[in-house]
Parts: structure tokens; sequence; C-alpha cells
């Protein structure tokens, strides 16, 4: 090994950086794990992405549930995708929110 690469290796490495979004009801920036993706695909169909992978316009909401009562009586996925959302999805945010809730899940005042 030459001087200047023994130099590199002895160098601290930099503070890995995660990929942040804001959850479209309260507004709190958190890492993207931290948050449930709702997708609108090319075709215009409307599901969770759990995966985070999915193409197309993603809206976001807090993975914790505390959002998602909220998100579906102010419509803010909805606004977000510029799309209605379907029954089947609607039904399993407000499942998703009702167990969560029962089991304390809101983490943050909104």
């Amino acid at each position: 090994m030459t001087g200047a690469t023994i130099q590199k290796s002895k160098q601290a490495l930099p503070p890995r950086r995660y990929p942040t979004r804001t959850c479209v009801v309260c507004r709190t920036e958190r890492q993207k794990r931290e948050l449930v993706r709702v997708v609108r695909a090319p075709d215009g169909s409307v599901a969770l992405d759990r995966t985070g992978k999915a193409a197309g316009r993603g809206a976001y909401l807090c993975a914790d549930g505390s959002c998602w009562s909220s998100a579906l009586k102010k419509k803010s996925i909805e606004r977000a995708l510029s799309v209605a959302l379907p029954a089947e999805l609607r039904e399993e945010l407000e499942r998703g929110a009702a167990a969560l809730s029962a089991g304390g899940g809101n983490t943050h005042g909104s």
C-alpha cells in the first residue's frame, strides 16, 4: 500500500444519509422507511406501496398510523395524488388506523 492509500483508509467515513419524505397530513419530515407510501400508478390505479419502489406518484403517511384517519377526513391523499381513493384502499386505511389507535399508535400530536 502506498502512503496516500493508508491516509485515506484512516479517515472517518461521513455519516450515512437516508432519504427523507414528508407526511401529507402532519407535515413531519421522517426517514422514508418510517413512512407508508400510497402510490398512483401510471395506469391510474391507487394502492399501498409496501416496498416504496413502485412506479408512479407517491404520497406518504406516518407508518405508526397516527395520521391515517386524519388523511381520510381531510382528503390529504386524494389531494396529493389528484385522484379519488378506491373503496378498498379507504377501508384498508380505516382498519389500519383503528387497529393502531387501539394499540396506542399515536406518537405525535396531530
